[in-house]
């Protein structure tokens, strides 16, 4: 049923991420007239590793001061809490470690909220057969689907658009804690559910997903976004915030290739026709925002675990080194390969020698132009890959003593540079790489997805 001309559904977005930081007075200040509480807790900014091994970026700790607040609201306002991505991949193993946290905190707390778990990790063999099936297509710069990329995988997890949430809601949950999900699928969830247009709920979403950072303070906590028919509007939590045109439009920048067109499960948000319009100093209203329904399809990101690391580093403030920087790194690289491979031979195996020189072009890795001014000192990373861990670390073990006192030209005293510790080697463990930038296209929105129900009599696990 859709809403009346002038009525809204409010969305308090407490922060970008769960985990970040929740101001407590910000959000209880915020709940007069709130019909729910979203935000996402997940990510793939940080890399692989978390959805390799599922676990958490941020500490429990944080999560559970963050959570206890939101579910303290939660209960006070008697509105839907909602968590998209927990544990930071939303795997099946970080859903159940925010489970057991969220458990916690209501025994804690004497809550009694009944809490969705939402499910939206696959089965990489079933996946490799969707491929087989032709049901999965590449995204850039990926060209194929081929099944092996899949069957490869550790672990795989389909974004979630918001059908999952409704439905969950629409089912009695209080709390939905959900796998992986868009960003902005989350904060739309409700919107879309009390029958808010289609394109204001999805671009209010996109502006709201990281909390205040469309505002003029990116630090100060959430926002409230209040979602109408035709439009919606947004506003910091924080009474000394602001939100701008300028800091609201130009989110449609942020991790988007196209800062008009943003791309959902089912759906396309066309927003070149949005007009944005200050109603006062802190409060921006949208307009023209459109919603163009298309096939669904979800995302599907994939990890996998291969090597593994160890690492040295060093400090250098050798002038003349500095100087010829590109040649000292060129040779000593040179140098070191050479070392390995006289030394432990094939025992060596498959193995790569990373140097890494932090304040020149570590960064980048481009070659810096002609004429740069030499810096005044750099960090010099060592980063060895192998295939097992006591491999790496005899690499590194093989490479110390060039590593610490090559001399820029080889009839120089050997130098010492400066190493911060000792034992030198560093075991980095496992590297991880994502295997999957690909959609599967389905018949139903919960074709992926697997929900279960549990109260706070529940047993924590972790």
């Amino acid at each position: 049923m859709a809403l009346a001309a002038h009525e809204t559904v409010n969305v308090l977005v407490p922060c970008g991420a769960l985990g970040i930081g929740v101001k407590e007075a910000d959000v209880f200040a915020g709940l007069e007239g709130t019909h729910a509480i979203a935000c996402d807790a997940g990510s793939t900014d940080s890399g692989p590793a978390y959805l390799a091994t599922g676990v958490a970026k941020y500490s429990r700790d944080s999560v559970k001061h963050d959570l206890a607040i939101l579910m303290r609201a939660q209960a006070q306002a008697g509105i839907p809490l909602l968590i998209g991505s927990c544990g930071t991949s939303g795997s099946d193993a970080a859903l159940a470690w925010t489970r057991d946290i969220a458990l916690e905190i209501a025994r804690e707390h004497g809550l009694s909220p009944r809490i969705a778990l939402l499910y939206s990790e696959q089965a990489p063999a079933l996946m490799a057969r969707r491929a087989r099936e032709g049901r999965i297509t590449p995204l850039a710069p990926m060209t194929d689907a081929d099944p092996a990329l899949f069957s490869a995988c550790d672990h795989i997890v389909a974004l979630m658009g918001p059908e999952p949430y409704i439905a969950a809601l629409e089912a009695g949950a209080d709390i939905v804690l959900g796998g992986r999900t868009t960003d902005t699928a989350v904060l739309a969830a409700v919107p879309l559910m009390q029958g808010a247009g289609a394109g204001p709920a999805w671009h209010a979403s996109k502006i709201a997903e990281c909390g205040s950072l469309c505002t003029t303070h990116p630090r100060e906590g959430g926002v409230m976004i209040r979602v109408g028919r035709d439009d919606f509007s947004i506003e910091p939590l924080s009474a000394g915030n602001q939100c701008t045109v300028t800091t609201v439009s130009s989110h449609m920048l942020y991790e988007n290739s196209d800062p008009f067109v943003l791309v959902e499960p089912g759906c396309v948000l066309d927003t070149r026709q949005a007009r944005y319009t200050a109603v006062d100093e802190r409060i921006v209203r949208v307009t023209g925002s459109r919603h163009e329904p298309r096939p669904y399809t979800m995302k599907l990101e994939g990890a996998v675990g291969g090597g593994y690391q160890t690492l040295m580093l060093v400090g250098i403030q050798d002038p003349e080194v500095l100087a010829e920087l590109d040649r000292f790194i060129e040779q000593m690289h040179e140098a070191l390969v050479a070392r390995v491979r006289q030394t432990m031979g094939p025992r060596a195996g498959c193995f790569d020698i990373s140097l890494r020189a932090y304040g020149w072009n570590a960064v980048s890795g481009d070659a810096l132009p002609a004429g740069t001014p030499a810096p005044r000192e750099v960090g010099l990373l060592f980063v060895a890959t192998a295939e097992t861990q006591e491999t790496a670390t005899q690499i590194a073990k093989t490479c110390n003593p060039w590593f610490f006192h090559l001399p820029l030209n080889p009839a120089q005293e050997l130098p010492s540079y400066a190493f911060p510790f000792s034992p030198a080697e560093i075991e980095r463990g496992q590297v991880y790489e994502f295997r999957l930038n690909h959609v599967m296209h389905v018949d139903d929105p919960m074709e992926l997805v697997r929900t279960a129900f549990v109260g706070a009599e529940e047993p924590a696990h972790a």
